[in-house]
């Protein structure tokens, strides 16, 4: 007899495991609270540029359908603004380098995504259910499901799942959150014929980061702007019309990183759904959700490991969990998904997740002056600007030369032979 196991949420992580789950036999139901064609023609959700390793767990799965499509990303960039420099005259750089990937990034639209594999996932028979799931309905499919996986990171269902203040050393958000959907953005000239991710640094104000896309109009760009709180990049409240949004986004570019806005002053929105944003606190919770009639849920990527965008983990993120819990599920067997199993199957993804959560706060904070010296070393060492990247990849190697000032001068030492 085939287990029954019911996802919650129609994410990255969510259709990732409902469709690896039906590749291994299992009978799935997925719940999402919107359509295919509802969630293609709706807002975008996030900037979602997915590493190596996650696009890999997609392969195994053979759910890379945009793969030949979607523009190659073949390094990472960071600029440094120089300090003061945006007050008044022009903005110089600091710090200004482009590391090589050694496996292609790449990033699709969600809406794009999301929608193709919930239909693909309609279409190798799993039981799709459009319904937004309270609580109460939770508490029923409990005991009618072998496993009830809860991946909707938004909304009343979260709030059963406890925050781990050990884990969550922020109870605000961090950054303001603004993105708008662009074609029409020009070339880097430092790297005219590579796709590459650029990071803007403005320290005191925030981050931009622009990424190549592919969105439900084809080839495109994401302007993501990270304001800190009260600063002058967090100016996006209560804008509502999307060309505002954009506008607003551009003068911002402007003033605080030209050497961008030089590229984008011909850019127009891909649709009139291509903008978004808000803010929220990164948060670790419990894994665990009890449901008033005694069932326990298990938490998917999101729900109990949420952190700010600044490190672009999110849908990398959900896509290792997805496929740490797929694991964790088919190596169980018949026996049942009880809370300790659930907890287990946490703390063998929190082994890798952790080292995103370290790395993202960190992040968040001004920079100490080992860090600044090594980014800074990225413009004279072409190895230290190609580690650095690939760290978007394996967040677990910051451990090595990131965090600590003896480990950064004995790593930069290495390479200088000082």
């Amino acid at each position: 007899m085939s287990r029954k196991i019911l996802v919650v949420g129609a994410g990255q992580s969510g259709l990732q495991l409902a469709l690896g789950l039906q590749t291994q036999g299992y009978e799935v139901t997925l719940m999402s609270n919107r359509t295919a064609d509802e969630i293609r023609s709706g807002r975008v959700m996030s900037t979602q540029c997915m590493f190596h390793t996650a696009l890999q767990h997609e392969r195994d799965l053979q759910l890379n359908f945009w793969e030949s499509q979607a523009p190659r990303i073949e390094g990472l960039g960071v600029s440094v603004a120089a300090p003061g420099s945006h007050d008044p005259g022009p903005t110089q750089r600091a710090i200004d380098w482009v590391g090589r990937l050694d496996g292609f990034a790449q990033s699709v639209d969600q809406r794009v995504k999301m929608a193709g594999w919930m239909e693909t996932f309609a279409q190798r028979g799993g039981q799709l259910v459009i319904h937004g799931a309270a609580v109460s309905d939770l508490d029923y499919f409990s005991r009618t499901y072998d496993l009830v996986l809860v991946s909707a990171g938004k909304g009343e269902l979260v709030s059963m799942f406890g925050r781990d203040a050990e884990k969550s050393p922020y109870a605000e958000p961090q950054r303001a959150l603004a993105v708008a959907y662009v074609h029409g953005l020009g070339p880097r000239p430092e790297h005219p014929d590579m796709e590459a991710v650029r990071c803007n640094l403005v320290p005191g104000v925030g981050e931009l980061f622009v990424m190549p896309t592919l969105t439900t109009s084809g080839r495109g760009d994401i302007l993501f702007w990270e304001g800190v709180p009260g600063g002058p990049v967090d100016a996006f409240k209560g804008v509502k019309d999307p060309s505002e949004h954009l506008a607003l986004t551009l003068e911002l570019m402007e003033k605080f990183t030209p050497w961008e806005y030089a590229r984008a002053t011909k850019v127009e929105l891909t649709d009139a759904n291509g903008t978004l944003a808000g803010r929220y606190a990164p948060t670790v919770r419990n894994p665990i959700g009890r449901l008033p009639g005694g069932g326990a849920v298990l938490g998917v990527a999101d729900v109990v490991v949420a952190n700010d965008p600044i490190t672009g983990q999110g849908s990398n993120s959900a896509s290792k969990c997805a496929a740490s819990y797929l694991s964790s599920i088919v190596e169980h067997g018949d026996k049942p998904f009880d809370e300790e199993w659930m907890q287990s199957a946490f703390d063998r993804y929190w082994d890798t997740a952790r080292h995103v959560t370290k790395w993202t706060n960190t992040m968040l904070q001004a920079p100490p002056e080992h860090v600044l010296n090594l980014i800074g070393a990225g413009m004279q060492l072409q190895p230290v600007a190609d580690r650095f990247a690939n760290g978007f990849n394996d967040p677990s190697d910051f451990e090595n030369f990131f965090y600590e000032p003896e480990k950064t001068g004995a790593y930069l030492g290495s390479l200088t032979g000082a």
